[in-house]
């Protein structure tokens, strides 16, 4: 008999910051981590995208809470790690999903686009492990 995911990867009582959270890949990958059981944060730049799946996930009765946050930006990274330790009392999984595109070919992207290209997919992914790092050193667990 095949067991379920939640059989096979029981995250009962973890709690899942997943960036980028609201669509696309980070949306499914925090789908199945809520449905291992784990609670989820969810931050995205859009609203009315994060509202959506958030509403969403509550019908399907997963516990989940939103923020909007540009991981680009220190305050706002940190400010999900602190609202995620508030509302959940810790921080055990991460995923670093969030990332943009300029949509153009490579020979014709702006310097500046660029830039804010890695502001986001690289940088942005620093600061977001840094910040749960120091979460997760303090309680001693976390990944």
């Amino acid at each position: 008999m095949s067991k379920t995911i939640k059989e096979l990867f029981d995250l009962t009582g973890k709690t899942a910051i997943v960036t980028g959270g609201s669509r696309g890949i980070g949306k499914e990958m925090a789908e199945g981590l809520a449905e291992a059981g784990a609670n989820l944060m969810l931050c995205a730049r859009r609203e009315n995208w994060l509202n959506e799946t958030i509403a969403e996930f509550r019908e399907k009765g997963f516990t989940v809470e939103g923020v909007l946050a540009d991981v680009a930006k220190p305050e706002d990274v940190q400010k999900v790690v602190d609202e995620t330790a508030s509302k959940f009392g810790k921080v055990d999984i991460l995923i670093n999903n969030a990332g943009i595109s300029w949509g153009a070919m490579p020979e014709e992207m702006p310097l500046d686009q660029w830039q804010k290209v890695l502001d986001v997919n690289l940088t942005g992914c620093f600061l977001m492990a840094q910040a749960c790092a120091k979460e997760m050193l303090k309680q001693n667990s976390g990944s």
